[in-house]
């Protein structure tokens, strides 16, 4: 395999968007918001220069990860867009398009963005994968690994030959430091059982959504580390809730302790809310509930 280059196209705090490129072939993974996606395009051109993007891999269908692609698409219209089939049928539903462009347009208000297209009818899924699948780009190979529980469509990519994985959120979100941040959205039990399948891959490089390329050293520390992550916010969760708690206040608490350093830059206030609150409903139903 050729040499592989990996550079961080991102414009924001909170974007998603990575290029890996071996000089041969080149791929964007994920493609941040709508809003920043052009000037992630210009990053990408001056990377690429005249040779075009080949292949955009979308790791979920959330609008901070995909919904940028109906923008570089426009400026590399020959790219195969790569995903779950899960993410290829949210793309054909007006309810979630209607959503991605609220959150995308609130979000560039807060950064001083003027006005902009909202290209949601342009979000498209040229290869629908299933868990498993293999995707041959040039002289890379990578195979599909579904790992739901951050979202239902949730995909990670991983190339056995250079032991590289490029992760999703469901096995968090890491600060570079000694911090990795949870979200499961639509599943404590179902992120467990998808971080389990990851530990089964043979990884030395970890490419970490919102954040980049992790050394060995620090790939070593997110692996190790990523199940008792996961397993620490549930508990937190469930004696917040028995000591009586109110949701309020849980997720003042989940602020203090997880949104500091890097993830107070990539983490913007309404989704700290927003993603809180939907996981302690979660844990009340999937844990506490139960017992």
């Amino acid at each position: 395999m050729r040499s592989l280059k990996i550079t961080d196209v991102r414009v924001l705090p909170g974007d998603s968007g990575f290029l890996l490129d071996d000089g041969k072939t080149s791929i964007l993974y994920d493609t941040g918001f709508g809003f920043t996606a052009d000037e992630m395009a210009s990053k990408i051109k001056d990377v690429l220069g005249q040779r075009d993007l080949d292949y955009i891999f979308l790791t979920h269908s959330h609008y901070d990860h995909a919904l940028g692609s109906a923008y570089i698409l426009r400026h590399y219209p020959s790219a195969k867009v790569v995903s779950g089939e899960y993410t290829k049928n949210i793309f054909t539903r007006d309810g979630a398009k209607r959503t991605m462009k609220d959150l995308d347009r609130k979000f560039a208000d807060k950064m001083g963005y003027g006005e902009y297209e909202f290209r949601g009818d342009d979000l498209r899924v040229d290869i629908a994968v299933k868990d498993g699948d293999m995707i041959n780009a040039g002289d890379m190979t990578f195979k599909a690994i579904h790992l739901p529980g951050h979202t239902k469509c949730s995909f990670g990519y991983y190339c056995e030959e250079k032991k590289l994985l490029l992760s999703t959120e469901t096995l968090g979100v890491y600060d570079g430091e000694d911090t990795i941040v949870p979200s499961y959205l639509v599943g404590y039990e179902m992120s467990r059982q998808s971080i389990k399948k990851a530990l089964g891959l043979d990884v030395k490089y970890l490419l970490a959504p919102h954040f980049g390329l992790l050394c060995e050293e620090k790939t070593k520390f997110f692996m190790e580390n990523m199940l008792r992550s996961t397993d620490d916010l549930c508990e937190f969760i469930v004696s917040h809730i028995k000591d009586g708690k109110t949701d309020e206040e849980i997720t003042e608490s989940f602020k203090l302790r997880y949104r500091k350093r890097y993830i107070e830059k990539i983490y913007p206030i309404d989704a700290v809310n927003l993603n809180t609150s939907i996981m302690i409903n979660l844990i009340r139903e999937e844990i506490v509930n139960k017992k």
